[in-house]
């Protein structure tokens, strides 16, 4: 069997037996939830209480390792880069237990985000806090909030996912942004995201994570 279908049958199966974890799906009109987490590429702490100047926020957990996060990364950076020219401020979150998941700890969260050239704040949450606040269950979980931090979307970046033929466009978070900045309303049809579980700290698992 030639090496490259040996690979990609290799990687066909992995992604197989991979748990795939769904959103939560958070009631849309949820106030987002405040936090106060470190940048790892600049030291900032971020309060997100004090950031009211912009028309929506993007929260959004993501991780370095989860192979669904890495199918979108370059996707994800070059949209996530240009949306402050729009109004909208980004927020990405890895909430990852380090002990045993160390590729996800901030060192090489820095790494990471210089690699694709991030222009917003990758905030490492250490305790797992903001992510349970925020009812997070996979890597990526997206959250769209509106100017008075109102949720207007949660759900999939767009229906691709590791291994797909489809490409990628955002077009469903990309989309409920254009709505939220042409004062319509909240899509009706949102579609929970999927990835890996977040990886909780041993004895740190909230209600509502299913092993």
């Amino acid at each position: 069997m030639p090496s490259s279908l040996l690979a990609r049958i290799e990687s066909q199966n992995k992604y197989k037996i991979m748990v795939a974890t769904k959103s939560n799906m958070l009631p849309i009109g949820t106030t987002a939830p405040n936090f106060q987490l470190k940048d790892v590429t600049t030291g900032e702490v971020i309060e997100f209480t004090k950031q009211n100047n912009a028309k929506g926020y993007i929260i959004a957990f993501i991780c370095n390792h989860c192979p669904f996060v890495i199918h979108l990364l370059d996707h994800l950076s070059l949209k996530f880069n240009q949306m402050p020219s729009n109004g909208i401020e980004v927020y990405a979150i890895s909430s990852n237990d380090i002990q045993n998941y160390p590729q996800d700890s901030p060192e090489k969260m820095a790494q990471l985000a210089t690699q694709y050239k991030f222009t917003f704040p990758y905030l490492f949450d250490g305790n797992q806090e903001v992510a349970i606040s925020y009812r997070a269950a996979c890597t990526p979980d997206f959250f769209l909030f509106d100017d008075q931090k109102k949720l207007f979307y949660r759900g999939q970046y767009d229906s691709t996912r590791p291994g797909s033929k489809e490409v990628i466009s955002g077009e469903d978070l990309l989309g409920a942004i254009n709505n939220l900045l042409k004062g319509k309303t909240s899509p009706v049809d949102q579609q929970p995201s999927i990835g890996c579980n977040i990886k909780w700290i041993p004895g740190r698992e909230p209600e509502y994570f299913n092993a």
